[in-house]
C-alpha cells in the first residue's frame, strides 16, 4: 500500500498496516533498515495517552505522524531510540517513517493523508 499526501498529490512512503495488538506493539521494532513506512490504527479512545508512541529497542530515528479523524496531520515529530512521546490529543492514526521523510516529501501539518 501507499501512503499518500492528498493536498499535495504526493506519494510520501509504502507502508504496511498494524491494525492488531500485537502488530501495533511491535511497530518497527529490531528493524535496522526501514523499507516500508508503518500505520498503526489506534484504537478510538479520548485519552492521549493511547495514541502514545515509544522508540523501545528501535535501532534507527523515525519520523512520526499524528492523524486525526479528519485523515489530517496534527503533530510530526522525529523520535531517537528510546524516546517516548505523548501527542496532545489522541490520534485516528500514528503513522511511523524512515528519518527525514517529512523533509524530503514536503510533509506539513493540515496535509491530508490517503491510502491506496
Amino acid at each position: 500500500m501507499m501512503l499518500i499526501n492528498k493536498t499535495k498529490n504526493r506519494e510520501i512512503f509504502e507502508v504496511d498496516i498494524a491494525d492488531s495488538y500485537l502488530k501495533r506493539l511491535k511497530g518497527l521494532t529490531f528493524r535496522k533498515n526501514i523499507n516500508k513506512g508503518l500505520i498503526i490504527k489506534v484504537p478510538k479512545s479520548e485519552c492521549s495517552l493511547r495514541s502514545s508512541i515509544h522508540m523501545f529497542f528501535m535501532r534507527t530515528s523515525l519520523d512520526v505522524l499524528f492523524i486525526d479523524e479528519k485523515n489530517r496531520i496534527y503533530e510530526m515529530v522525529t523520535l531517537n531510540a528510546w524516546d517516548i512521546y505523548v501527542p496532545k490529543k489522541p490520534a485516528k492514526y500514528i503513522v511511523e517513517l524512515k528519518k527525514d521523510t517529512i523533509i524530503t516529501k514536503n510533509i506539513e501539518m493540515n496535509d491530508e493523508i490517503t491510502i491506496e
